[in-house]
């Protein structure tokens, strides 16, 4: 008997895709698969075969890609990294072994940072969010083994042990593969926990990291060297920057509960718990650089997180290193050769259509006051748009040259040094304001706050998303929507807080911010604790993306009726199709804590479930599974 066809009317991405998902396969090597996954899929194929006859000689090699494929090589050359086995690594292991106490440990911290060793803490350089043309220091607690702290309740018990049962395993074979003994290893892998399991409740929640108001703390370097007076945190910091940062230096505080617990996590009594933590990170860390065996080994816990059933092969791991080490080359690259200027112009008067609707939309706003409307409609006009490629390759990126005598690991530990040395360099230097955050060839794109800019790559600039061979109404309903989200995110939450130069600054009328925060309940509401296979949705954690999904769409929508070839069945139909998608349930479990965009299925059917529109181009009904009563759906711009 055939199983009954599931209509729009009671599940928007069901109907659209239902079919389609349950043909689809996920590779063995992959988390999903579906409409997003397949433009990675298929880009992944199109450069390795693009640079297959480059990596064999049988082609010449084009200028600006001869150092990407000569690294390419080492990469994949597996009979050199299978004989070197841990050799590559065992001087920065060694080191950290040699630090015999916390006095020696802690003499060595500028120069551990700057090797880009793992330490008890994070530092890093970004715009400061009140002066935006000025870097300065952001400082935190280190990243946690779990994939968020909300991994300790107990609620998550079950999860917890199996995920760290993984990573005992995983760590003891490559502890006893380096030469530790049994016991070696049991008792370092267990002291690396137990410091892990101290860090954990103080570093921010999910829905604190995506929380800029709780994020920036400023506060003077004397304060903070005072809060974490166990290490020589100012002579540290200027031995990086290469110069002395003054006391009265504002640094950014970006884990509250950690500045105020550092002294009791980061002293001499637990030395031996921090020693063991950052020899296992080290460690763990470089497996991906050194033989088969170990890169198998070192595989195993991350794929017990996401449900993979098997490492990348030889060759797909090979292209992975060389790409994102040499992104924005390849980026740049993939940019000139597979994006039209036809389809950049094209893109381009979408973006500045869609703007224009939001303009118009705000002018027509009910609940904001003129004052703050006129506001936004200047950030509106101060809105930097990026599309397609950067205009040129970034500066640090030609100093990219491989040594043949040296490995791969030196290589790539001379690569990452270079950025590293450039990212404390930009201490003291203007925000670069043109910098691009993603290559050319990545299927995404974002909303810069801080900059006050969009950015749409190529590659996400093809079909289902966009064609020239779609209809105005399909584009509207795939980028159309993308690129009023990226406008949206400066609406969202988190990015109403920034002003046209993108600093954060308090632009709104008092009552209009109240107004706005209403909204977001109704926002948060929505999603929170709606159910998906994996578990249910969290609309805390997910209320920014939710709120650009929600102006995209209206925007779009707009734009799409302002076409001659309006067709709202093909807009909500492609809607549904972008965000196709077939993934593994331990992956989709884990996003469920740390992914601020809802799960597929919600972003389409809640989302569309808002609209008079949708309910009325299919005839959506009372006691349809899609509809939603009037005074429920929610609208904010």
């Amino acid at each position: 008997m055939e199983a009954k066809k599931v209509r729009i009317q009671d599940d928007l991405y069901e109907a659209v895709n239902g079919e389609v998902i349950a043909k689809l396969e996920i590779p063995a090597d992959k988390v999903a698969t579906g409409g997003f996954q397949q433009l990675v899929d298929d880009n992944e194929k199109l450069l390795m075969e693009e640079f297959a006859p480059m990596l064999d000689g049988s082609v010449e090699i084009p200028a600006e890609l001869s150092e990407f494929i000569k690294f390419y090589k080492k990469a994949g050359d597996f009979a050199t990294r299978d004989a070197l086995g841990f050799e590559p690594v065992k001087e920065n292991l060694e080191r950290i072994e040699q630090a015999t106490d916390f006095d020696k440990w802690k003499k060595n911290l500028a120069e551990w940072i700057l090797k880009g060793f793992a330490t008890p803490f994070a530092i890093d350089v970004d715009p400061d969010f009140k002066n935006t043309d000025k870097n300065c220091l952001w400082l935190s607690s280190p990243h946690l083994i779990l994939p968020d702290n909300s991994y300790y309740l107990e609620e998550k018990k079950e999860e917890r042990e199996r995920l760290l049962d993984s990573f005992r395993a995983m760590m003891s074979k490559l502890l006893v593969m380096y030469g530790k003994s049994e016991e070696e290893a049991e008792k370092m892998i267990a002291l690396a926990l137990k410091f892990d399991a101290k860090i954990a409740p103080l570093a921010n929640t999910s829905e604190e990291s995506h929380q800029v108001e709780k994020l920036y703390n400023p506060i003077s370097l004397k304060e903070i060297g005072e809060k974490w007076s166990t290490i020589p945190l100012k002579e540290m910091l200027s031995n990086l920057v290469g110069e002395e940062i003054k006391d009265e230096e504002i640094v950014i505080d970006y884990t509250l509960r950690f500045t105020e617990k550092f002294t009791e996590i980061v002293n001499a009594e637990h030395f031996e718990e921090i020693s063991a933590w950052m020899f296992v990170e080290e460690l763990r860390s470089s497996t991906n650089y050194l033989s088969e065996e170990i890169r198998q080994i070192g595989g195993e816990y991350s794929r017990a997180l996401s449900g993979i059933a098997e490492a990348r092969s030889q060759e797909k791991h090979a292209f992975d290193l060389a790409t994102n080490t040499f992104s924005q080359v390849v980026g740049l690259y993939y940019g000139h050769k597979y994006f039209g200027e036809d389809a950049k112009a094209d893109v381009k008067r979408m973006v500045e259509k869609m703007i224009d609707v939001y303009k118009s939309r705000l002018q027509q706003n009910n609940w904001l006051t003129k004052e703050t409307i006129e506001k936004a409609i200047v950030k509106l006009n101060n809105l930097g748009v990026f599309v397609g490629f950067p205009d040129k390759l970034e500066e640090i990126f030609t100093k990219f040259i491989v040594d043949e005598e040296k490995n791969l690991v030196e290589n790539t530990l001379y690569f990452s040094s270079l950025l590293r040395a450039k990212k404390w360099t930009d201490y003291t230097q203007p925000v670069d304001r043109e910098k691009w955050h993603m290559p050319a060839h990545q299927v995404n794109a974002y909303f810069n706050p801080t900059a006050n800019h969009i950015v749409f790559p190529a590659a996400i600039l093809q079909a289902p998303f966009y064609s020239t061979k779609q209809t105005s109404s399909q584009n509207y309903g795939g980028i159309g929507a993308v690129i009023a989200h990226e406008i949206s995110h400066a609406f969202d939450n988190n990015g109403a807080q920034f002003d046209e130069r993108g600093n954060m600054n308090n632009w709104w009328r008092e009552e209009d911010f109240s107004a706005f925060k209403e909204k977001q309940k109704l926002m948060i509401a929505e999603f929170d604790g709606a159910k998906v296979p994996a578990g249910v949705a969290n609309g805390e954690l997910t209320v920014s993306e939710n709120i650009a999904d929600l102006g995209g769409l209206r925007a779009a929508l707009t734009a799409a009726l302002s076409e001659e070839d309006a067709s709202l069945e093909e807009f909500w139909k492609n809607w549904a199709t972008i965000w196709c998608r077939k993934a593994r349930l331990e992956y989709e479990t884990m996003l469920l804590s740390i992914d601020p965009h809802a799960p597929a299925r919600l972003r389409v059917n809640l989302q569309a479930q808002n609209f008079a529109e949708f309910h009325d181009t299919f005839g959506v009904k009372s006691g349809d599974g899609m509809w939603r009563e009037e005074e429920e759906r929610v609208s904010i711009w």
